[in-house]
């Protein structure tokens, strides 16, 4: 593959549009209200094509079968087999076609294999062209309508809402709250603000997520509203470009490469000896008798029994391996699953539970406080919007320390929807005795409207002092890798019938709640016995620094030196593998930086591994010498694996790891034992009996 970084430079894609002001884009496109006109649509179509994911170049099956074919193993047998018909079949008395039927069959079977590895890569991108929705929201001729996405042209102006995929790269020109989900492409679990001006025009980006007024083709709209205008489609889109370092196929591994070299030693000694042995006869026999004497002496050279020898010693280590939930799809990975001494691994859903759980709820001073953890509760519960992770995770706390039973003393008066420009929501709740203002949100936010501090039911002005000291305590949440949200209330609210933001005011600090992602259980005892085997574990994410510090440390993994990928975009490879020598952790990744990274791995030497369950895993999975997912990934994510584990387990990644090499040791004695001594008895007797065939004509015995 080549160097991701050269391919994919983020930057030199998206400056132009996103660098400039939105006068000044929407002067540049000429966009106005109505949109393009059918015309313009029509003419851009026919000239740039569909707004499809394509493979580089287009191919039938039995393109991929007739590649597959005419290797140069397979020419050298069938062109054997063509010289037996002729030999055996047509010029003898008494045909025989025992020998051809045999070639035949091994060159299918070697056919057939590489014909289904070669299309099974194929299939990898079209689950991703699957990802994107079949039809979208433009304005043409001054008219909203619905098109199919693969009808989207550069122009276009598209509509989006809450719920919508985004059908291309886009620059957004109006939004309202607009926040995007980007994992699929950066493995970020939160979701992204997008507006209509860069925030930081100034410094060079490198990363897809620092781009606040590009949408990106195969995202979601978590909520909000906007307008964007098409400024890429198709492959060249930055999901396009990973479609493409999929279809670009899997590199060969080590083994691979060992096998190729030694078919090829063979048949150049073949296609050196059939000449000369053709030569020397000749003149001592008659043609068909020498010709048929060097067919001989071909096929006896022939490693014909090769492939078939490999696939079925595999073949036997898989299905050991699938009784340990370890079900292999590429039979040339087990030798280089257990020859893995390095394991790239994404985060999210690997190292953790992938779902937000409240881990902490602290009072001003930051210590733990039930009375939060309880107002934060009355919140989640009594908002008649769509609960996010973050109140399900709430309400699931409170269930859990027994709190449901308090909503039956209270009911809902009014609520203060949230919106992002407040990052906050409020409910008004009553017990029958007093009304509560209950608001939750961002820190900042919060902090914005309160004037006074709860301590342990004390009640203080909130001073500098304080101030200072809550948001050490925030940013030391921060660091812990938790999401923190600030919990706040009032209760004089008796005399008032209408609620509205300006209520929100001269409001009481409680405290904190802090979520997280927590890391499985196995994780730690995963990561040793994976250190013990000699496998060096590396963690490729496309979440922050701080949140991955976390996961790592409660996992057992060095978190000292964590690189960002804004720092790996800007070094050539030789800085990049000073880097991996250093660190195990790099975060905030591009897909495409963490396949450079695997392909970085793999060149230094060593036996790289990649486990991963998502989309933005695939190129990593694609570069990898084996790639591991499990059964619950997405369809890409497996399309594009070796190995399938039947559990979201790294221990049952180890148990594979352990048992295929527990296999290869029993090969290895074997061959200790006695193949080793009968395989070079038997390449010197044959050697020798060829040597002497072949100088005194007698080939009898050869030809038998």
């Amino acid at each position: 593959m080549a160097n991701t970084k050269e391919d994919v430079n983020i930057n030199k894609m998206y400056a132009s549009e996103s660098k400039i002001s939105k006068d000044e884009f929407i002067q540049k496109y000429k966009i106005t209200e109505n949109g393009i006109t059918n015309e313009e649509a029509e003419e851009k179509f026919r000239r740039l094509g569909p707004n499809e994911i394509r493979q580089a170049k287009p191919k039938k099956w039995y393109n991929y079968f007739w590649e597959s074919l005419v290797t140069p193993f397979n020419c050298i047998l069938i062109g054997i087999a063509l010289i037996l018909i002729y030999t055996d079949v047509i010029l003898a008395e008494a045909p025989s076609y025992a020998n051809i039927i045999v070639i035949a069959i091994l060159v299918i079977a070697s056919t057939l294999l590489d014909f289904f590895e070669e299309y099974r890569s194929n299939k990898a991108a079209e689950k991703l062209k699957k990802m994107v929705a079949t039809k979208t929201t433009v304005i043409r001729n001054g008219k909203k309508i619905d098109i199919p996405i693969k009808d989207v042209v550069i122009g276009d102006t598209v509509v989006l809402s809450a719920g919508s995929m985004i059908p291309a790269d886009l620059r957004v020109i109006e939004a309202k709250d607009l926040y995007v989900g980007q994992s699929s492409l950066t493995g970020e679990s939160d979701s992204v603000k997008k507006t209509v001006e860069l925030e930081d025009k100034e410094d060079e980006i490198d990363n897809i997520s620092d781009f606040d007024n590009i949408c990106f083709m195969g995202t979601n709209v978590v909520s909000g509203s906007a307008k964007g205008v098409v400024i890429k489609t198709a492959d060249s889109t930055y999901f396009g470009k990973i479609a493409h370092t999929i279809t670009a196929g899997k590199a060969k591994t080590a083994f691979q490469k060992g096998i190729e070299n030694i078919s090829r030693l063979l048949i150049k000694f073949m296609l050196f000896m059939i000449p000369l042995v053709f030569v020397i006869n000749v003149e001592k026999h008659e043609f068909v008798i020498a010709f048929t004497f060097a067919v001989a002496i071909a096929i006896c050279i022939t490693p014909l029994l090769l492939p078939v020898i490999l696939s079925s010693s595999l073949s036997k280590g898989a299905i050991r391996m699938s009784k340990k939930k370890t079900i292999v799809k590429k039979l040339d990975s087990i030798q280089n699953f257990g020859a893995m001494n390095i394991l790239c691994t994404d985060k999210t859903g690997t190292l953790t539970e992938d779902k937000i759980v409240l881990e902490r709820y602290l009072d001003v001073n930051g210590d733990e406080d039930i009375r939060v953890l309880k107002h934060a509760f009355l919140n989640s519960y009594f908002q008649t919007g769509l609960k996010g992770s973050i109140d399900e995770a709430v309400i699931k706390r409170a269930s859990e320390n027994n709190l449901m039973e308090i909503t039956e003393k209270y009911k809902i008066i009014d609520e203060i929807p949230f919106d992002f420009s407040r990052r906050r929501l409020s409910v008004i709740v009553s017990d029958g005795e007093k009304r509560q203002l209950i608001t939750k949100g961002a820190v900042e936010e919060i902090l914005s409207i309160c004037t006074m501090v709860d301590y342990k039911g004390q009640v203080s002005k909130i001073t500098k002092e304080i101030k200072d000291n809550i948001k050490k305590i925030s940013k030391q949440l921060n660091k812990e890798g938790l999401r923190v949200v600030a919990v706040c209330q009032k209760n004089d609210m008796e005399n008032k019938t209408n609620f509205e933001v300006s209520d929100e005011k001269n409001m009481i600090l409680l405290g904190f709640i802090g979520f997280l992602d927590p890391p499985k259980e196995s994780a730690k005892e995963s990561i040793k016995r994976l250190n013990k085997a000699g496998i060096r574990v590396i963690v490729l994410t496309g979440d922050n620094a701080d949140v991955t510090r976390c996961v790592c440390e409660k996992v057992g993994i060095n978190s000292r030196n964590i690189v960002l990928g804004s720092q790996i975009e800007k070094l050539p490879d030789i800085g990049v593998i000073r880097l991996l020598k250093k660190s195990n952790i790099f975060a905030k990744l591009s897909p495409i930086q963490k396949a450079r990274i695997v392909r970085l791995l793999r060149q230094n030497g060593n036996v790289v591994g990649y486990m991963g369950d998502g989309i933005n895993d695939s190129p990593s999975l694609t570069n990898s010498d084996v790639g591991v997912s499990v059964d619950t990934a997405v369809d890409i994510a497996k399309e594009s694996a070796d190995i399938i584990l039947l559990e979201k387990d790294l221990n049952v990644l180890l148990d594979g790891v352990e048992e295929r090499k527990t296999y290869i040791c029993k090969l290895n004695e074997i061959y200790q034992n006695g193949n080793k001594f009968q395989l070079w008895r038997s390449c010197i007797c044959n050697c020798s009996k060829y040597i002497f065939a072949i100088f005194t004509g007698n080939t009898n015995s050869i030809i038998s």
